[in-house]
């Protein structure tokens, strides 16, 4: 069984099996049966090497490579801090993390207004995308059975949360003509909201009965063989998966 996420990584980020090889001290042959026989596994010096050429995790690229104990033990150091309530998470480090942002940026939530709102937002992401950065963002889809569930979870009026959601589409619809953004809704039932800025990350875990400026925030930090930051990754592949592209005309009608 091939390794494709090994091929995929290479692919996307413009390395041949040489030029990899060349670049961590292997020979191309090497590469290549890293890639066709997925049972291969580096010696540990040459897959952190390849995974830090290649800005991916180990545990990604290799996932029954790393013993569970280092990968949980790992995972610890992966988490930068946690904040009892989103809300308490400083302005500056948004800032921050938005601002240092050059080549992933990826938002997974149901409106995210708060973010939607901020002044420099939509104009720092334009100006980022023309610089090479790549954004995908999902939004609940404001006409889904979910997203007024989410209303009546939350303990608010009836239709709050849509109201909210198509709110922070207006703000974010002049990015959908950008080249390198793409915008889908989706109809989920979201247990976090996530929000990657390269390899850090915002994770707002949701809470029955409280809106997400009152629940536990996670300031994560990916590591090479770590488990926790890929694992809300997958979760994000997963919906970005089955939603739908943004069909902005759609939710005004």
């Amino acid at each position: 069984m091939s390794n494709e996420r090994l091929r995929d990584v290479l692919l996307r980020k413009g390395f041949t099996p040489s030029s990899a090889a060349e670049s961590i001290g292997v020979d191309a042959k090497t590469i290549e049966r890293w890639i066709n026989n997925g049972s291969r596994k580096p010696y540990p010096k040459h897959r952190r090497a390849l995974a830090a050429l290649l800005k991916e995790s180990e545990n990604y690229l290799w996932p029954d490579a790393i013993a569970p104990e280092r990968r949980a033990s790992v995972a610890e150091a992966e988490v930068v801090k946690v904040y009892p309530h989103r809300s308490l998470i400083p302005a500056d480090l948004w800032s921050r993390l938005l601002r240092d942002c050059s080549e992933r940026l990826d938002i997974l939530v149901l409106a995210g207004l708060f973010l939607a709102e901020e002044p420099a937002f939509t104009k720092t992401v334009k100006t980022k995308v023309q610089q090479g950065l790549s954004v995908r963002m999902l939004f609940g889809d404001p006409l889904a059975d979910e997203a007024n569930k989410r209303s009546g979870e939350e303990r608010l009026a009836d239709g709050t949360v849509p109201a909210r959601i198509r709110n922070a589409l207006a703000l974010v619809e002049p990015l959908s003509s950008a080249d390198g953004v793409e915008i889908r809704f989706h109809g989920t039932t979201l247990y976090n909201s996530i929000f990657r800025f390269d390899d850090e990350m915002i994770v707002n875990m949701h809470v029955f009965g409280q809106p997400g400026a009152y629940a536990p925030a996670m300031h994560l930090r990916r590591l090479p063989a770590g488990d926790l930051f890929e694992t809300y990754m997958t979760s994000f592949e997963h919906v970005w998966t089955i939603a739908d592209a943004a069909d902005f005309s759609r939710i005004r009608t």
